[in-house]
C-alpha cells in the first residue's frame, strides 16, 4: 500500500511500515521520528502490550514464559495493524521471529524495514539502560549474543535493511529509513 507524497510531484512514499531489529538497535526512536518525518501515526507493540496486559513484556516472560509472551505480542502486532491509515509500527526484538507476523505484515500491506545494529553497540546501550534488567532474554553478554545470531537471518528477511551506525541520531537513521523505502518502491 502506498499513499501520494506530498512532498514532490509523482513521487510516493510507503504508507504502512513496520520496523524491527534486535533489542536495542533504536527501533521505537527511529519509528518515531520516521512516523514524524512522514506525517503519520505511530505504534509500539510493546507498549500495547503493557496497556493491554498491565505489566511489561519483561515481567510476562518472567511469569509466563516467551511462548506466552510471543502470543500475547502477536495480538498487540495483530491490533496495531488493523488501523487502516499510515502507519510506522515499533516491533519487539523477537516479533518478526516469528512467521505468523512476518505473514501479517505482508497481508497487511506493510513494508518491513530491518535496523541492523552492530551486536557491541546493542550490548552498550542494553547495559547502559536503566531499565537493563528489564531484558530476560539478554541478562549475560553471551546469551545476547546467542539470540542476537539467531534472529539475524529471520531480520534478513525483512524487504528493507538500514544500517545503524554508532554515532547516529534517531532522526538521522529515520532520515536514511525514509530514502531506502523511496529506493525500495
Amino acid at each position: 500500500m502506498r499513499e501520494r507524497d506530498t512532498n514532490g510531484p509523482g513521487r510516493e512514499r510507503h504508507a504502512r511500515v513496520v520496523i524491527t531489529g534486535f533489542m536495542a538497535a533504536g527501533k521505537t526512536t527511529v519509528a518515531r521520528a520516521l512516523a514524524a518525518l512522514l506525517g503519520c501515526q505511530m505504534a509500539d507493540t510493546d507498549e500495547l502490550v503493557r496497556e493491554r496486559e498491565g505489566r511489561t513484556p519483561a515481567a510476562i516472560i518472567e511469569a509466563e514464559g516467551e511462548a506466552r509472551f510471543r502470543e500475547i505480542e502477536s495480538r498487540a502486532l495483530a491490533d496495531a495493524l488493523a488501523y487502516d491509515g499510515p502507519l510506522v509500527v515499533a516491533t519487539g526484538g523477537g516479533t518478526w521471529a516469528v512467521a505468523v507476523n512476518r505473514a501479517l505484515v505482508a497481508e497487511r500491506g506493510c513494508l518491513a524495514v530491518w535496523l541492523d545494529a552492530p551486536f557491541d553497540l546493542c550490548w552498550r546501550r542494553i547495559t547502559g539502560e536503566v531499565e537493563s534488567a528489564e531484558r530476560p532474554l539478554a541478562r549475560d553478554v553471551h546469551q545476547a549474543r546467542a539470540l542476537y545470531d539467531a534472529r539475524r537471518p529471520s531480520y534478513a528477511l525483512a524487504p528493507v535493511r538500514v544500517p545503524v551506525r554508532e554515532g547516529d541520531t534517531p532522526d538521522e537513521t529515520a532520515r536514511r529509513s525514509a530514502l531506502s523505502l523511496a529506493a525500495y518502491g
